[in-house]
């Protein structure tokens, strides 16, 4: 057997960004907290990424050399240089984490600590973001991460089962739809996107850049 990423582990991203900027509160250094519901939906039907270009990368390996017995826990970083070292300054696990779940004055830090430290330092600000956007109980909510395995940060994948998110994820997932659903306790509407189509059946996955345009 074969794994073969991104399609468990990474996706093109496809979201409403505008409908994000609609339906949350960002004002007062939050990022996305106080989901206005109940009204008219927020969502605008454009997904602001249909021709941008992402940087990607695809690994293909036997699933053997992987040993994980029976899961994977998968997350990267990405550091910077500075003063002739390399600093670690950002992450990914789980889609959208740091975005959704930190405001302006945590989002540093977040980005550049790692998952093994996460449920000691995060799991209370997590569960004060719950309370805001989808009524949680503190009870509710630890229980809600722990079912999702958000805490530590890192994406899990049993390549024994079906590729499909929150085992890995996969290119046609709305995954913003997920974690808002997830936020507001189901009560935010479905976006409506659908997947890009720009994408291969075969390593490695990814389509070719649009082309480039001059305005």
């Amino acid at each position: 057997m074969t794994t073969r990423w991104p399609p468990a582990a990474a996706a093109t991203p496809f979201f409403d960004f505008d409908g994000i900027k609609n339906l949350f509160d960002t004002s007062g250094k939050r990022n996305f907290t106080a989901p206005h519901l109940g009204g008219k939906s927020p969502w605008t039907g454009v997904d602001s990424n249909s021709t941008a270009n992402v940087f990607s990368m695809a690994i293909e390996l036997p699933t053997a050399e992987l040993a994980p017995k029976p899961e994977l826990h998968i997350w990267g970083g990405c550091s910077v240089l500075r003063d002739g070292e390399l600093v670690h300054a950002d992450r990914a696990g789980h889609p959208s984490m740091s975005s959704f779940f930190n405001t302006d004055d945590t989002k540093e830090e977040y980005n550049a600590s790692e998952p093994v430290n996460d449920r000691a330092r995060w799991t209370d600000q997590f569960v004060h973001l719950l309370g805001h956007t989808g009524g949680y109980s503190r009870e509710e909510a630890i229980t809600a991460l722990d079912e999702h395995g958000l805490l530590p940060d890192v994406l899990h994948f049993d390549p024994s089962k079906p590729a499909a998110h929150p085992n890995g994820r996969t290119y046609a997932e709305d995954v913003i739809d997920i974690r808002v659903a997830f936020l507001t306790k189901n009560e935010a509407p479905p976006t409506g996107l659908t997947a890009h189509t720009d994408t291969l059946d075969r390593f490695p996955y990814l389509g070719d850049p649009h082309p480039a345009t001059t305005s």
